[in-house]
């Protein structure tokens, strides 16, 4: 967006707790240069006329709590320089890379990883509290936090519990996040969605709950004995799980959150060809998908994760049970959650930035994001405005996107995170 932009009258989301207003706002060098009386005065000495802006929304980013990136400089399913990209043209300002990579990052130099210079993403970084990810052996968790990571993570199924405890006891982590997967793949019985009607009518093999609450109540349990940790629930998929958490008091309850595609789909609204079946946790019954959005809505739930886990496509092509799990797509979260919440589901706009960024921002305890004069940390979102996933010139590299053939309403015309950035009329 090089040049400057007068939006007329623009609803602002300025920060968590205040509620919306619309007021004339001045764009300039990516910047959030004025707004009011001193935005339009600025606008007449440029010589600007004002934009009609009452459709769309001016907001901080969002936040994602954790994605996966294997290979960041070499890799065929995406490199960081096109997640960067693809991210912040999506509205992501923040993302958190998990460890699990090719060679695992467990240790304080693997955790020298930082996003392109111009590329306007603040990247942070998971360390691991095993060594490998491998549940074994402790990793130096001291020095990864001293080294800079966000917080200690696991891989995508829960570690023994002895090795928790003893982690917990050691308290190396003192007061950082430690974020753990409340699953146990010896119990899902190679399922690939959850039991319920519609996966037995579709004939699909069937991971059963107790997967989930099984591990979550030995978590929860850790919770209770270690409460001066900050234990993190990494995609909680499940009707049940969201029951036991929710039966918990809110001062005594570990940060949750849910995964993006489990808010969308589930095993009696997805075609059975269609693209996002194979993913870990396993996709639920609609009465999952349910009570998973109203526990997100409720606060049992804190934050919606993109949990990016790209493919390639040689990767893509294998059969869904010798495939990877996982969708890709930072694009698709804003749009398809504004469409199924706020106008499907009558949630306001600052209950899905709660999800989508102030939530997420405490779950990796940083400061929540606000709008600020003079700053370039803001996003510009057309709910309406239409656009054709497989024609977009920002999308990721990743083979796996689950709506990448669709035609999308609602996008991030420009940010301030990179300023040439502008899909909004001229």
């Amino acid at each position: 967006m090089a040049s400057p932009r007068l939006l007329s009258q623009v609803q602002l989301l300025e920060g968590p707790g205040l509620p919306p207003r619309r007021t004339d706002v001045l764009l300039e060098h990516g910047r959030l240069a004025a707004e009011g009386e001193a935005a339009r005065a600025r606008a007449a000495d440029l010589g600007l006329r004002p934009l009609e802006a009452s459709g769309w929304w001016l907001a901080p980013p969002l936040v994602d709590p954790h994605s996966v990136l294997e290979d960041p400089h070499t890799g065929r399913a995406e490199t960081l320089d096109s997640l960067a990209r693809s991210a912040v043209a999506a509205g992501y300002g923040w993302v958190a890379l998990l460890p699990q990579a090719r060679r695992w990052r467990d240790a304080p130099e693997a955790l020298q990883l930082a996003a392109p210079a111009d590329s306007g993403l603040a990247l942070r970084l998971w360390g691991s509290l095993s060594v490998g990810g491998d549940g074994q052996e402790l990793a130096p968790q001291a020095e990864q936090l001293a080294a800079g990571a966000v917080g200690l993570a696991e891989g995508p199924q829960l570690p023994p519990l002895a090795l928790l405890e003893r982690s917990l006891a050691l308290g190396e982590m003192e007061g950082a996040p430690v974020l753990l997967a409340p699953r146990d793949r010896a119990l899902s019985q190679q399922g690939l969605v959850r039991e319920g009607v519609e996966a037995l009518r579709a004939g699909w093999p069937m991971d059963p709950p107790l997967s989930e609450t099984l591990p979550l109540q030995g978590l929860l349990a850790l919770a209770a004995q270690h409460p001066q940790r900050q234990l993190r629930l990494m995609n909680l998929s499940t009707a049940a799980a969201v029951d036991l958490l929710a039966a918990l008091p809110a001062a005594g309850r570990p940060a949750a959150s849910v995964s993006w595609w489990h808010l969308l789909a589930d095993s009696g609204s997805l075609d059975p060809i269609a693209e996002g079946w194979r993913v870990e946790p396993p996709l639920g019954a609609p009465a999952d998908r349910a009570a998973l959005i109203d526990a997100l809505a409720g606060g049992v739930l804190s934050a919606v994760a993109v949990h990016h886990a790209p493919l390639d496509p040689e990767e893509q092509l294998l059969p869904l049970d010798q495939r990877k799990p996982g969708v890709a797509g930072h694009r698709f979260v804003l749009p398809a959650l504004w469409q199924e919440l706020v106008l499907g589901r009558g949630w306001s706009p600052e209950r899905l930035w709660e999800a989508l960024c102030w939530g997420p921002a405490r779950f990796l305890a940083l400061e929540e994001p606000r709008l600020a004069t003079g700053g370039s940390a803001w996003i510009l979102f057309d709910p309406q405005q239409p656009w054709q996933a497989s024609s977009d010139p920002e999308a990721p590299l990743a083979a796996n996107q689950p709506l990448g053939d669709r035609q999308l309403k609602g996008q991030v015309l420009a940010t301030g995170l990179r300023a040439s950035l502008w899909r909004g009329p001229t």
